[in-house]
């Protein structure tokens, strides 16, 4: 295993990245602040490069590439946004990207992806192995692997949205992340550790797959079947050795959202905040509302972490009912 990546790593990452990430906005909503009965601070990564936060890890992980490496090439697998920002990374670098990505993956996040310049290798996420088929073509073609979440570059670089939160509005009391393979967690609980100590960070997976809650109740990493749920980002079957890592050291608890909890969470982005949010997005501000946490008169951190979703699947789960209220429709008299 590498060793765990620091806040000094971190510190470096957001001066690798400076100039080429943008510096999100932080948001804030008076209808938030009543519904918790606290101060609410949403980091738009929504609003990032590519579309999400994950642009920061692929970016900085791509900037530490030696000669060599750049030559060859990078080869990373990702149902959508690591796809992205390796793909854009990679050619704003001028290095070669191959992408192993699901066949079922959102349209607009294949066309991206495309569109930035990397081949697209397509595999089935319920039969086959990303890993392991990434892994095959890196030894084949001399690239380098580049995961979405468990690299200790990846990391630092996802800390960087935490700690620019932080430089702007101060310290926090608690912090929600969306939690899928760990990447962006782990490098918020970095960030918050030295810039905010008091601060409770935590990680918000979908209810369908809670393998990191399970994780940290067992105190192993636990593989669990692709979840079936609306959050595509977060369909990971387990976390990486360096994110359960610093998560178990780090990180207050996990906690989980439904898919409907997200609906509701994407429709309140979109009537009240005028942003579009995909559902992975919307964990931590889903978890901050429903996980039944006191939050009253602390101030909170929401990462909000992507925005990218087709436009036919964001106007159908925005005109779908509840599952909750379908039922007591359908239930007889």
């Amino acid at each position: 295993m590498q060793a765990l990546p620091t806040y000094d790593d971190v510190a470096a990452a957001a001066r690798r990245i400076e100039g080429h990430a943008h510096r999100t906005p932080v948001l804030r909503s008076r209808t938030a602040d009543a519904l918790l009965g606290a101060e609410l601070f949403f980091k738009c990564e929504n609003l990032q490069r590519s579309g999400a936060f994950k642009f920061r890890g692929a970016y900085n992980a791509l900037a530490r590439f030696d000669a060599g490496q750049r030559r060859a090439g990078v080869v990373a697998f990702s149902s959508g946004n690591h796809a992205q920002a390796i793909a854009l990374a990679a050619r704003l670098q001028g290095i070669p990207a191959a992408i192993v990505m699901p066949h079922d993956a959102p349209a607009a996040k294949v066309a991206a992806t495309r569109g930035y310049g990397a081949e697209i290798i397509v595999y089935d996420r319920y039969t086959e192995d990303r890993e392991v088929i990434a892994v095959h073509l890196a030894r084949e073609r001399g690239m380098t692997l580049v995961p979405p979440y468990d690299h200790a570059d990846v990391i630092a670089g996802q800390g960087t949205a935490t700690q620019e939160l932080i430089e702007e509005v101060g310290p926090l009391d608690d912090l929600f992340v969306c939690l899928g393979g760990g990447g962006l967690t782990s490098g918020a609980a970095l960030a918050a550790r030295a810039l905010a100590p008091g601060c409770r960070v935590h990680g918000v997976e979908p209810e369908a797959g809670n393998d990191a809650q399970q994780s940290l109740a067992r105190g192993e990493i636990v593989h669990i079947a692709t979840p079936q749920t609306i959050a595509d980002g977060a369909q990971t079957q387990h976390l990486g050795a360096l994110t359960f890592a610093i998560i178990r050291r780090d990180v207050a608890d996990i906690v989980t959202a439904s898919d409907d909890q997200l609906v509701e969470a994407m429709r309140f982005f979109a009537e009240r905040m005028k942003i579009v949010v995909e559902p992975t997005g919307c964990l931590a501000f889903a978890g901050a509302r429903h996980a039944g946490i006191d939050l009253v008169g602390r101030r909170v951190g929401i990462i909000v972490s992507g925005g990218n979703i087709d436009l036919a699947r964001y106007a159908a789960l925005l005109a779908a009912e509840p599952a909750a209220k379908r039922a007591s429709l359908e239930s007889p008299l």
